[in-house]
């Protein structure tokens, strides 16, 4: 399948922020399955992270706030070297930064180190000393994607938030910028609270919770935007199985991103689903993916 021009075995994909630090892990994450890996995100200057606790369990998924913990670009380039030596699956680098320059110089980088796309973390709701609130003013957004979109030859995803008034406003913001392809969506702002310590269990207190509890959300804002824009969506929140990838097909999205589930099923997870989804589509006598896409808004 054809995905903004990146040709993937199969729709599944793994989402920024799970095992997508080294070579040697989104190798592993290829040998499970995956047509396409997205990098944990990336920025200018090595970052440290919030401290622990980071991750808390949720009823039906997981809260975490982990704060951006990444090496920096000019050290994420070997890995990002090794991992284009190692597997031929589309490699998707997300980046973050402070302001559009850093946005298009960490992109840059990428690109020029192997990346074969470009994922711009505009979202991330736990982290309010970076750009991560960029998702949720219209101005600032459309500028950072511009900007990337001029500074690098390769197809540029951007990763939208669900905690928005208007995420179709948001997202036609973000295609007349120039996002070739749109990630539906990141986590939603959460918090854990524990009876006998009276205290939030997480370091940082508010983190944003992902798995099966979002997929409601993620399935809705995928539907909505699929009827304002025209480019590709990536359907992410609470994808662990085939039925799971079909629902986000039929809302619109064209390929789907798998992060919690692996946690509860191991890399695996992404032949499962795969096989799933082709078995849907024979059983149905659909010839391709393509066929299946936004199917939900028939008439």
């Amino acid at each position: 399948m054809n995905l903004s021009g990146l040709r993937l075995a199969n729709p599944t994909m793994l989402a920024s922020g799970i095992l997508g630090y080294t070579a040697e892990t989104l190798k592993s994450i290829v040998e499970g399955g995956a047509g396409a890996v997205v990098t944990k995100s990336v920025g200018l200057k090595p970052r440290k992270g919030y401290p622990n606790p980071t991750v808390v369990q949720a009823s039906w998924g997981l809260i975490n706030a982990m704060g951006l913990p990444n090496p920096g670009i000019d050290e994420f380039v070997h890995e990002i070297r090794g991992a284009k030596l190692a597997f031929d699956v589309p490699l998707v680098v997300s980046v973050y930064g402070y302001s559009e320059s850093e946005y298009a110089s960490v992109s840059r980088k990428a690109v020029a180190a192997g990346a074969d796309a470009v994922e711009l973390n505009l979202s991330c709701p736990h982290v309010k000393e970076t750009g991560s609130e960029i998702g949720q003013d219209v101005e600032i957004l459309g500028g950072v994607v511009k900007r990337v979109k001029s500074s690098v030859r390769r197809p540029i995803f951007v990763k939208l938030t669900p905690n928005v008034t208007s995420i179709t406003d948001i997202a036609e913001v973000a295609v007349d910028a120039g996002a070739d392809a749109l990630t539906l969506t990141n986590t939603v702002k959460a918090i854990a609270i524990d009876a006998e310590t009276a205290l939030p269990v997480l370091g940082n207190k508010v983190g944003g919770l992902s798995g099966p509890a979002i997929k409601p959300i993620a399935l809705r804002c995928v539907y909505d935007v699929y009827e304002r824009v025209k480019v590709p969506i990536i359907g992410c929140g609470g994808v662990t199985d085939w039925r799971d990838a079909v629902e986000f097909l039929l809302a619109g999205a064209s390929g789907v991103q798998i992060g919690t589930a692996i946690a509860l099923k191991g890399p695996e997870v992404f032949k499962a689903i795969a096989h799933g989804v082709q078995k849907y589509l024979a059983n149905k006598g659909f010839d391709g993916v393509e066929k299946i896409v936004g199917l939900a808004h028939r008439k």
